[in-house]
This record gives C-alpha cells, sequence and structure tokens, in this order.
C-alpha cells in the first residue's frame, strides 16, 4: 500500500524569516508529514541578506502574500495543511476560508477584520510601524528591546537575544496598516471568510502572557466563526508569549498540533484513505 505524506505549509509573520520554521520542518517529516516553509514575496533565502536588503519586502500587503501562498498551494495534488504564526496565521485562515487548504492552525495570530478591541501592548508593538505613515510603503526593522518586548517578554533575557540575532528581519509595514483598518474598510484584505460552512478545521492557539497578540484578540476571534456549522477550536499555554512557536518550548506547542491534527484524522495516511484529495 502507498502512502501518502500530507503536505503542510508553514507561513512565518512579520520580523521573522522563513527560516525560523526549521524545527517545525523536521518534526513534521519525521512525523510523516511533507512540509515546506515558503518564504513571503520578496524575501531574500537567508536572514543575512534579507537584513542587507530591506527594501526587497517594502511595500507588500496581505493580498500580496494571499496570493503568493495561493499559487504555491496550486503546485500540490492535495490541499496541504497551512501553519501560522503571528500575520501568518492571518494569512493561513484566509486560505482555510477560501478553501485552499485542508485545515489551518492560527498561531498567535493577527487580528482578523471583525476583531474590534486591541489591548494596550498590541497597540505599543504595532507603533513601531504606524506611527510613520511613511512606513506603509517601507520595511520596517525591530530593536532587540522591542523584540523582547513584543515576542521574548517570557523569556530570559539571553535567550530573548539569541532569537533577535538568529531569526529577526526586517519587515513591511503595510500589513499593519492594512490591519489597524479593517474595521474601517469594506473591502479589507484582512477580511476572512469566517461563514464558509464547507472549509476544513481549524485550531486557533494563543500565548496567556503575549504582549503583541494577547489572548483577548484570539477569544475574540474565535467568536467571529461560532455561526459557522465547522470545527473551530481554542488552545491556550498561559505562561507564553509571542515567541511561543520559535523559543526553546518550541516543542510542546508543536505536539500539541500534531495530536490536533490526528485528532482530525490529518495524519499519513494510506493510498486508501486520503484526508485532503482536491
Amino acid at each position: 500500500m502507498s502512502v501518502h505524506r500530507v503536505p503542510v505549509v508553514f507561513v512565518h509573520g512579520l520580523w521573522l524569516h522563513s527560516d525560523s520554521w526549521g524545527a517545525w520542518a523536521e518534526l513534521f517529516r519525521e512525523n510523516g508529514y511533507e512540509p515546506v516553509a515558503p518564504a513571503w514575496p520578496g524575501e531574500p533565502g537567508t536572514v543575512e541578506e534579507a537584513r542587507r536588503r530591506p527594501e526587497a519586502v517594502a511595500g507588500y500587503g496581505i493580498n500580496d502574500v494571499v496570493d503568493h501562498y495561493a499559487k504555491i498551494i496550486e503546485s500540490f495534488e492535495t490541499k496541504p495543511i497551512v501553519i501560522g504564526h503571528s500575520f501568518g496565521g492571518l494569512i493561513a485562515q484566509r486560505l482555510l476560508g477560501q478553501d485552499l487548504a485542508a485545515a489551518a492552525v492560527a498561531i498567535d495570530a493577527a487580528p482578523i477584520k471583525g476583531v474590534v478591541y486591541l489591548p494596550p501592548s498590541a497597540l505599543r508593538v504595532a507603533s513601531v510601524a504606524l506611527r510613520n505613515p511613511a512606513n506603509k510603503r517601507r520595511a520596517v526593522s525591530l530593536t532587540s528591546q522591542q523584540f523582547r518586548y513584543g515576542f521574548g517578554n517570557m523569556l530570559p533575557e539571553q535567550e530573548s537575544d539569541e532569537l533577535f540575532e538568529r531569526w529577526v528581519v526586517p519587515s513591511p509595514g503595510r500589513p499593519l496598516f492594512e490591519a489597524a483598518s479593517a474595521t474601517f474598510s469594506s473591502r479589507s484584505p484582512a477580511h476572512v471568510d469566517t461563514g464558509n460552512a464547507k472549509r476544513g478545521p481549524l485550531l486557533l492557539i494563543a500565548g496567556g502572557k503575549d504582549h503583541t497578540v494577547p489572548a483577548t484578540i484570539i477569544k475574540s476571534t474565535l467568536k467571529q466563526y461560532l455561526s459557522a456549522p465547522t470545527v473551530t477550536e481554542y488552545r491556550e499555554f498561559p505562561d507564553r508569549g509571542h515567541s511561543l512557536a520559535l523559543d526553546s518550548g518550541w516543542r510542546e506547542v508543536a505536539d500539541a498540533v500534531l495530536s490536533w491534527l490526528q485528532k482530525q484524522s490529518l495524519q499519513t495516511t494510506g493510498s486508501q484513505g486520503l484526508p485532503t484529495h482536491r
């Protein structure tokens, strides 16, 4: 009997390079999946090059990123599972709502349209870009101190600094402006088809101590899905910050995702039981 390896697409968020998914990809491959972690449009191939050429990603918005990943997914024989962190979590929900994914996991996902209240800590992080309107067309960087507040607040300072040096790159400011104006835009790219009754299952994950996307935002996101007759589940890691997908505790989160996918019958199967064919 032939073995079907379910494809998994990892989508990173702002300020992290796609290589930051390396440990997840290795774990998922060991568990029988076929993982890929594509870069955002314009993103250079290495962290070092991304830091040297911030203009390469400047100006890209949410729709650009969704379209970029949609084209990648078109090359697959089956619908993939999409796992996204931060703005990658918003992208994952967009792809799921458009029936391009078999299932999605959104980890500390940026707020979708319909989420109105943003706690002060989230506004503080977003202000890195929003305080200057010109940043909508630019790439925006974080300092190590800004990273520690937004990502590494639950980590020892040394670990936060090490993650900053290893993975942090400039990112386009445009997605933050688009998310900030979503409430006032009828055609906001942050809109997700939360009412799609045919979509696959969705897992929303929150870090209870996250400054960038506090758990209140994820719980508000969950409410947007309550009218849909589809699987939408919530999992909170109460003592974790925004770095939960890449810090030393990443394995706990990854194992929880693997267990959830198995529960949804989205694990590697034989040829008689392909769960994700188009």
